[in-house]
């Protein structure tokens, strides 16, 4: 992401419409889900937490440490801040995301460096694909804890 670009280009780029434009949740679901990787799928789902993410902690990170481990850094970031978001709401602590979405990181980095791709799928298997990745790792983490 280049320092100048702004979050109206930034999710215009990612959504292929511009920010609040009417038919903008319907197109971010339809590029994630039917991505042609893992990897893709994270770069289309929610562009504006992409946004926050890519600038104040994938940035820095990647700045100082290998890319590899700032990505399931920052997927760790991103499930931490979805764990305190459910324990204010909960008034309990909850600890669930942040694992489980460091785990998504992992799966990101894995399906990259092995070059699993479903680019070939029709796009109904590319949405079970990326939606079994999701919840797959929800339920390991959820098993495990």
């Amino acid at each position: 992401m280049s320092k100048t670009l702004s979050l109206r280009r930034y999710v215009k780029r990612r959504n292929g419409l511009p920010l609040g434009a009417a038919g903008s949740l319907q197109a971010m679901l339809k590029r994630s889900l039917g991505a042609a990787s893992f990897r893709l799928f994270w770069q289309h789902w929610n562009p504006i937490w992409g946004y926050y993410l890519s600038r104040y902690i994938m940035r820095p990170l990647s700045a100082h440490l290998p890319l590899l481990l700032a990505i399931v850094l920052t997927f760790g970031v991103s499930g931490a801040a979805h764990d305190l978001a459910v324990s204010l709401l909960r008034l309990e602590t909850v600890f669930v995301f942040t694992p489980c979405f460091a785990l998504m990181g992992l799966g990101v980095v894995a399906t990259d460096s092995l070059g699993i791709t479903w680019r070939k799928f029709p796009t109904a298997l590319r949405y079970g694909s990326n939606g079994g990745l999701i919840v797959g790792s929800f339920y390991l983490t959820r098993s495990l804890l």
